[in-house]
């Protein structure tokens, strides 16, 4: 005779309500690209500076503060922890580096610096929950900090994408070695984007890591 536990109800609806709030702390892709996030004018030029500063690997994640011309005021980068997908976890680790690198702007009527998050992560360009988890998170610390929320970029071994704007490009790459500070403008003529984007300023201030 074998003799076991089945799980109760109450255990049941606590794990499917977690499961429920997991998901509801993530945004599809049609919500971000209706939030308004504004674009960025060069984003091969953000991406390119960050991959030098930050030399990410997978699970790892650059947060960055741009000024109104999109010059970097700031930046931090950290490994994810091994939980769920979940923006609040998400969230939380944002700000927490947000803080150590840059006061908030909450005192300001309207925000002036922007924040954008890239995310180094295994498989290709497509959405994935974990996407809708980080994007959530964006938002909600920019909220926290009196920052406007920005592009979500993930870079892959395909390339690096802009979520939600259809833009990305093959260099950098998840797997591609970071190319010198100083050879950054240099090297963007020999990328190839999946589309064009504009000019900009050059990212000219040294990143808070």
């Amino acid at each position: 005779m074998t003799f076991g536990f089945a799980p109760s109800a109450a255990t049941s609806i606590s794990s499917s309500s977690g499961s429920a709030s997991r998901l509801a702390r993530m945004l599809e892709p049609s919500e971000w690209a209706a939030a308004g996030i504004p674009l960025l004018s060069n984003p091969r030029e953000v991406v390119s500076g960050l991959h030098s500063r930050h030399r990410p690997t997978p699970a790892t994640a650059v947060i960055a503060v741009l000024d109104h011309e999109e010059r970097l005021a700031a930046s931090a980068s950290f490994a994810r922890r091994s939980v769920a997908a979940d923006g609040w976890e998400f969230r939380n680790a944002l700000l927490a580096h947000l803080r150590r690198v840059i006061p908030h702007d909450l005192r300001r009527r309207t925000p002036v610096r922007t924040a954008v998050l890239l995310y180094c992560r295994d498989g290709d360009e497509r959405w994935t929950e974990e996407d809708g988890a980080w994007m959530w998170g964006l938002r909600d610390a920019c909220t926290l900090h009196g920052l406007r929320c920005g592009a979500y970029i993930t870079l892959t071994r395909g390339g690096w994408q802009v979520l939600g704007e259809g833009r990305g490009g093959r260099q950098p790459s998840s797997d591609s070695r970071p190319t010198a500070l100083g050879d950054v403008n240099s090297e963007l003529d020999a990328l190839t984007p999946r589309s064009a984007g504009g000019a900009a300023e050059p990212l000219r201030r040294t990143a808070a890591r």
